[in-house]
């Protein structure tokens, strides 16, 4: 349902009427679509960019609303660009605006388009919304955004719905869930080696209702250091962290017999029978921790 932004929600109102970008929204003479609750999201994620010399772009421009939207509220310095399937998009670069014809999942696309365009400091996707068209313009515009840039996935309710062939595996939100690992694998004992590429790019991850926003940053995206703060010795304590998932047998050992445990070959064998591998572990977290998963 097409509402007016005169027509609002009394709550709605109430989020955005103090809003800059929804007083440019609301006034503009080119059509655009947006949801009334992306503009707190669009304030909160990109306030800071407002006046700086920054390459913008978005995704999907139909009528060219938006990117006036955009000029007006990042302001002269910066560079906005508009990609779209329809041909006639073209006609707004007669107002300033960069336009590029072609197919966010085609990555010959990207290929040519960040080679006439270079490194880009924003990139908002409010394209198709299909899985292979969200996940192909995220995995490529990774590594062409510039550190402290920000890629962000608009309209990402499409992974829940069924005329975009979701819930599935491979929707675009399961994957976002899969960047979380990739990101969380920077600390040393978590075993995944998979995409150092990402891993080394992507320094956080945002989730907003419909949004996916991810920071880029390689210079922060690095290995997790364990720090202490100064020589002093540590005080002797027992070490009360499994007391609560592990057997009573594990616990006894670490009270107990602390030099026990510091042997390699006993350590490998706790980890195989009361870690991950025990089978009765798992049964009792199924039944302890299922009814939040619901």
């Amino acid at each position: 349902m097409l509402v007016n932004p005169k027509d609002l929600s009394k709550e709605s109102l109430e989020i955005n009427s103090n809003l800059k970008l929804f007083q440019i929204y609301k006034n503009l003479k080119h059509v655009s679509l947006k949801c009334d609750t992306y503009f707190q999201v669009y304030e909160e994620i990109f306030n800071r960019y407002v006046g700086k010399k920054i390459t913008f772009v978005e995704i999907g421009v139909m009528h060219g609303g938006s990117l006036f939207m955009w000029r007006e509220y990042f302001g002269k310095n910066a560079r906005i660009i508009g990609i779209d399937l329809n041909t006639k998009a073209k006609e707004l670069e007669k107002h300033g605006f960069e336009i590029y014809i072609g197919s966010q999942s085609d990555k010959n696309f990207w290929k040519s388009f960040f080679n006439q365009v270079g490194k880009i400091d924003i990139l908002l996707d409010d394209g198709g919304h299909g899985n292979a068209q969200q996940i192909i313009t995220l995995s490529e515009a990774i590594q062409h955004t510039n550190d402290d840039g920000l890629i962000v996935i608009e309209d990402t309710h499409a992974s829940y719905l069924k005329k975009f062939g979701n819930p599935s595996k491979h929707s675009f939100i399961n994957y976002s869930k899969y960047l979380i690992d990739v990101v969380n694998s920077r600390f040393p004992d978590v075993k995944n080696k998979k995409n150092n590429g990402l891993k080394n790019k992507i320094y956080s991850i945002s989730f907003y209702e419909s949004i996916v926003s991810i920071k880029i940053n390689s210079k922060k995206s690095i290995e997790t250091t364990v720090l202490k703060n100064n020589e002093n010795e540590m005080f002797k304590f027992t070490d009360l962290r499994t007391t609560d998932h592990f057997p009573k047998i594990v616990n006894y050992i670490d009270k107990n017999l602390p030099a026990l445990h510091r042997l390699p070959i006993i350590r490998k064998i706790i980890r195989y029978l009361f870690y991950s591998h025990n089978f009765m572990v798992k049964i009792k977290y199924y039944f302890k921790l299922n009814k939040y998963f619901r």
